[in-house]
């Protein structure tokens, strides 16, 4: 019996060339949204990255663009408000949505950020994919099981991507791995490979990589 939401395969040398040329080209911020007038054409493929705060969404960014401060995280865990677009190039969008899961923000900062997550994901023709970056170190917790249900209902496919994997013994990962394997049956939107990385050690930054390469060329 084949294991449910195997760890992504290795790609090809051809693919791993594509990802690393698709981040070789200069990626540059373009803009941030706070409203859904604000967004920039949708003429272009585009992939979103998503998780709570402290999930290392801004490192994992950084590092798939080779820029070191391309991507800036707060010390203030729900600072960010606004969607954050950056430009791969003249061919495809990143973009790098608000933390979520931070206790300490204000009830309507939360409910207008929610407002506009789902008007995003259910009005963006264009988006490819949606990366939800889950904490290898806790796996999937009560609060992300609340995106990954806006991104079922939204119908927008989403991969998980594992985060800090550097971080956990090999029992610790096995164990979280499970348990992410489980939750994710429960998510009809969820595409089947988990990739698992480590922006500090670069585990998985190639294979990632690829995997956007080859979603910005789907036309």
């Amino acid at each position: 019996m084949s294991l449910q939401f195997p760890l992504a395969e290795d790609p090809t040398p051809e693919d791993l060339e594509a990802g690393r040329l698709f981040f070789a080209r200069e990626t540059t911020f373009l803009k941030g949204v706070v409203a859904m007038a604000g967004l920039p054409p949708g003429n272009r493929p585009e992939v979103c990255f998503a998780g709570r705060s402290n999930v290392g969404k801004s490192s994992l960014i950084n590092a798939l663009t080779g820029r070191k401060n391309l991507a800036r995280s707060s010390n203030t865990p729900g600072r960010t408000q606004e969607i954050n677009f950056f430009e791969a190039g003249q061919d495809a969008y990143v973009v790098d949505l608000p933390g979520y899961g931070y206790a300490e923000a204000p009830k309507k900062i939360v409910e207008k950020w929610q407002a506009l997550l789902k008007q995003y994901l259910s009005g963006r023709a264009n988006l490819r994919r949606a990366f939800v970056l889950i904490d290898m170190r806790h796996g999937i917790k009560a609060v992300d099981e609340e995106i990954l249900a806006m991104l079922d209902k939204s119908a927008v496919t989403f991969q998980v991507v594992l985060t800090k994997t550097d971080k956990v013994n090999a029992a610790t990962r096995e164990a979280n791995l499970a348990q992410v394997r489980e939750a994710l049956t429960k998510h009809p939107a969820a595409y089947p490979e988990i990739v698992v990385t480590s922006s500090e050690k670069g585990e998985g930054i190639p294979t990632l990589r690829a995997i956007i390469a080859a979603l910005a060329r789907v036309s």
